[in-house]
């Protein structure tokens, strides 16, 4: 790469968002460059570790069951979200949700067959073939073949902003801090889940128990940069994606073979040996994400799922064994809990669940009466030996701090003026849609929308 160029767009990430703006500013005829802070190997960000994307269909794909009507999912979103989302956004990135499945395979990417059993996603989700590493390797390919400039380990570490106007990144390479100018910038960049300090600011000393799911470079420093010259921020700082998964998982990047999907199978106790949550409020993939800030907030912030042998195969295995005995108390013991008032926590539930017909598949009528926290669903007794117990932790995906952009994903200033010359797209803008909870598929949803839109925008921007 020539340093001394001046590109139309830059581009900060290099994930589903970066790429999808890089692709759609290329195909408009511009001069693109890509800055991935990571290695080539760990390029993609949290990319690399998704399966799925969420979108709108009329169910003519072939790659999912159907329909997927948008008033359904914009129903899904509200009820996941409280509300609690622009529904000006929230609505382009459902309309628009139906275009990408195309447009992905305009691009090379591939999707597998519907999926069924226990993940209930193959009529929103089209599934990767290949998953996200694989869906990425065909963004790359598609991007370098329109010229698309990628540069690896370019990690920013400053933005020249004058007046709402991008004119220069600062850019660490081979060791040497460099400039890398442009007529446009799309910050696409990730959130900083992976940033344990910055996470601390608003959990305390919870954060050091987090575990994060996806690339330990997301550490949020362009958001912190575009914060600090005066961007309009949006989001909760407390919010974020964050599910429970195996407490044995390593710190970063663990990705999604650590999630544990065992929860609405049996009961979710704390370290005191007490539920703390109805296990079976709804469907999984829009209450998995609940998960991990419930742990959060739970003593020690860990967890542990309590199942018995008639469940054990309803659900993806655990890439760690699960912890097995031949009774409940042996079980606690295992587990270093308190035998008795595991006991007796089970034991409470059993009396409470009332006959039904058991199927995990739909919101059955298995529930428990008389509990000051209720089972909703999928409520049967632990009762048939062995007993299986998974320690679980919160592990985070991403934060929903980021900054407020408009409908051409612009980035707005503190002023509510639009800014003349910055997009965003994904994770760091994701916060917009999501006001708080999760519906499984829909980070790349929002990364590809808002990605083509910003790509659009900086590419009209860069004409002009």
């Amino acid at each position: 790469m020539d340093f001394n160029d001046v590109f139309d767009v830059v581009v900060a990430g290099g994930g589903n968002a970066a790429l999808c703006a890089a692709i759609t500013a290329a195909r408009a005829g511009r001069k693109v460059v890509v800055l991935e802070g990571a290695p080539k190997f760990y390029r993609g960000g949290n990319t690399r570790h998704t399966r799925n994307l969420r979108c709108a269909h009329d169910g003519t794909a072939p790659t999912m069951a159907g329909p997927y009507d948008p008033a359904e999912f914009i129903d899904d979103l509200y009820r996941v979200t409280g509300g609690q989302t622009d529904k000006a956004l929230a609505q382009i990135a459902i309309e628009r949700s139906r275009e990408l499945l195309p447009w992905m395979d305009q691009q090379g990417v591939k999707f597998q067959p519907p999926l069924g059993g226990t993940l209930s996603l193959g009529k929103t989700n089209a599934f990767f073939l290949g998953g996200g590493r694989g869906m990425l390797n065909a963004l790359y390919r598609q991007a370098e073949a329109l010229g698309v400039t990628c540069v690896y380990d370019a990690m920013v570490t400053a933005l020249n902003i004058e007046d709402g106007f991008f004119v220069s990144a600062t850019v660490k390479h081979d060791g040497v801090e460099k400039q890398v100018r442009g007529k446009a910038l799309v910050a696409a960049c990730g959130g900083f889940e992976a940033n344990i300090e910055w996470l601390k600011e608003y959990w305390g000393e919870a954060a050091d128990n987090f575990i994060i799911r996806g690339t330990p470079y997301n550490r949020g420093a362009v958001l912190r940069m575009l914060l600090d010259k005066g961007v309009m921020p949006v989001g909760d700082p407390t919010q974020c994606h964050a599910i429970a998964l195996d407490a044995r998982a390593p710190k970063f990047d663990g990705g999604i073979a650590t999630r544990l999907d065992s929860v609405v199978f049996g009961i979710m106790i704390d370290r005191n040996g007490n539920r703390f949550y109805d296990e079976g409020e709804d469907v999984w993939p829009k209450r998995y994400a609940i998960w991990g800030r419930l742990i959060a907030q739970q003593p020690g912030q860990i967890a542990y799922s309590i199942i018995d042998s008639q469940s054990v195969s309803l659900f993806m295995p655990s890439i760690y064994p699960a912890v097995e005995a031949s009774s409940i108390g042996e079980l606690a013991a295992k587990l270093e809990l308190d035998p008795a008032a595991v006991e007796k926590t089970v034991a409470d539930f059993n009396a409470a669940v009332r006959p039904g017909s058991f199927d995990h598949t739909v919101l059955d009528d298995c529930a428990t009466s008389g509990l000051a926290i209720p089972k909703s669903h999928w409520a049967r007794k632990i009762e048939k030996p062995p007993y299986y117990g998974f320690p679980m932790r919160p592990g985070i995906t991403f934060t929903y701090l980021g900054v407020k952009v408009n409908e051409e994903s612009r980035i707005l200033l503190a002023d509510g003026r639009p800014s003349g010359n910055m997009f965003a797209a994904g994770e760091i803008m994701a916060g917009n849609v999501l006001g708080k909870g999760y519906l499984a598929g829909i980070g790349m949803t929002i990364g590809a929308v808002f990605g083509r839109l910003a790509g659009e925008g900086a590419a009209k921007n860069a004409a002009n």
